[in-house]
């Protein structure tokens, strides 16, 4: 099996034992990795040229990229190979890509920039727009801090009991549910609207747990009432990538930057933690132990493999390097370095100088 790792794809894998491969999306195509031992060295890449932010892989194995400007790919030979499976979206800027499981196969739903979403039941092969989350919103206040200012469509989530009940969060526009499957949505309030994760825990599905650009939020009661759990104060001000651990309750993970994206271009430097909780995001302590003791890039990809006995955590930054822990995060190591950023969009233009493929990349 392979973990994937990206800024806007699924972020948590289910095996028996432990993943070998490791699939990251990066800003010049996908890198393919490989346990060996306690190294993991890169075996192949991917659609090289192509910004890809969001990488998915669903249960029967087909790899699915979604790419800024050069529309969406899939591979079902490992990779290897990639074919274009994109009727029926209109626009070629895929920023979030997941999957549920309805009626015994894949769903599968693409959100872009313009902000719509898009859904399919064959495979991504013919795509079909969902007008509900436009017919929901005030899109008139929708937008995005850097020009153009079009927002799109950050992440893409689902009620783990549900695979009807379908969050969209849209940066900059808010976060909107649907319990149709995507038909008909509802926005969702008390929060800032730069929302860039959700979160639905297994373990307490009633509760909601949004990233956002300006902190942590929680919701005890399926998102009626809020409360801020972070500020833009804190250590990790900006988070990007959160992550909940299904079968531990309290358990979380984020990463992100001190400061936001507007700070970067003057300092030239995010500033990255990562973090964990294990009170429900009340409390939070910061990786250190083999971690840079200063990470300029910004951490924009984490994801979790979970196996019967144990999880390994992933991140990736705009610096291009991936760094993992497999003892719940007390101690972490680079297994890849140098590679394109991980990264959405142009969130990697300041951060990413020191990264030898940038230059390809752009």
């Amino acid at each position: 099996m392979t973990t994937v790792l990206s800024h806007g794809g699924p972020d948590v894998n289910l095996t028996d034992s432990p993943d070998q491969e490791l699939a990251v999306a990066t800003v010049n195509g996908v890198v393919f990795a490989r346990r060996a031992g306690a190294d993991w060295p890169i075996t192949h890449r991917a659609l090289q040229g192509k910004h890809v932010s969001t990488l998915a892989r669903e249960p029967g194995g087909t790899f699915f990229a979604g790419t800024h400007k050069a529309g969406l790919w899939a591979s079902t030979d490992g990779g290897r190979t990639w074919e274009e499976r994109g009727q029926g979206l209109a626009s070629g800027d895929i920023y979030a890509f997941n999957w549920c499981v309805k009626d015994g196969k894949a769903r599968l739903f693409a959100g872009t920039e313009p902000a719509h979403l898009y859904v399919s039941d064959d495979l991504g092969r013919t795509w079909t727009e969902l007008p509900g989350l436009i017919a929901a919103a005030t899109t008139s206040r929708w937008t995005f801090p850097a020009p153009p200012h079009i927002a799109h469509v950050k992440n893409i989530a689902f009620d783990p009991r549900s695979a009807d009940t379908v969050y969209v969060a849209v940066e900059q526009g808010g976060l909107y549910r649907s319990l149709d499957g995507g038909r008909t949505f509802r926005e969702l309030s008390g929060f800032d609207d730069d929302v860039h994760r959700t979160v639905v825990p297994s373990h307490e599905p009633d509760h909601l747990y949004i990233a956002t650009g300006i902190g942590l939020y929680h919701s005890p009661d399926g998102g009626v009432a809020w409360e801020q759990i972070t500020t833009r104060h804190d250590r990790i001000g900006y988070p990007d990538a959160l992550l909940a651990h299904p079968a531990r309750r309290g358990h979380f993970f984020t990463g992100g930057a001190r400061t936001g994206p507007g700070s970067w271009f003057d300092t030239r430097d995010a500033d990255a933690r990562i973090a964990r909780s294990r009170d429900g995001g009340r409390t939070w302590e910061m990786f250190e132990r083999g971690l840079p003791e200063h990470i300029i890039g910004n951490v924009e990809a984490m994801a979790m493999n979970i196996w019967r006995t144990g999880f390994a955590l992933y991140a990736g930054t705009t610096d291009g390097d991936v760094y993992m822990s497999d003892d719940e995060g007390e101690t972490w190591r680079t297994i890849i370095t140098k590679i394109a950023p991980v990264s959405k969009s142009s969130h990697y233009v300041p951060l990413s100088s020191g990264a030898p493929e940038l230059a390809a990349a752009r």
